[in-house]
């Protein structure tokens, strides 16, 4: 599978990507961080297909790969707020009456 590209101009520097934790800091000698980021990154790829796939622009929303401290992959959903709104009614719709998935 390819990199995901978005359309709309200027979506590689509006700052969705710039997500950081409490955690965030410097790395540690000896830890892993690019193993956990790949498999982070496959993971945030694969999503981000599913996101261009339904409509969505990734200058709105988006997944992004990280790490944790300990190397572990990390993908986090960066966007608008809008864009969030619409994907939470997106999957409200496979959401059955008691809460569960239907």
């Amino acid at each position: 599978m390819g990199k995901v590209t978005g359309s709309g101009e200027g979506w590689l520097s509006d700052e969705l990507d710039d997500v950081a934790g409490d955690d965030c800091g410097l790395w540690m000698p000896g830890v892993d961080y690019v193993s956990g980021w790949r498999t982070a990154r496959e993971a945030a790829d694969r999503l981000n297909r599913a996101l261009l796939g339904v409509g969505f622009e990734l200058s709105a929303v988006r997944v992004v790969a990280s790490t944790d401290g300990d190397g572990r992959g990390i993908v986090r959903l960066a966007g608008r707020p809008e864009a969030a709104e619409l994907l939470a009614g997106l999957l409200e719709q496979f959401v059955d009456g008691s809460g569960g998935a239907v």
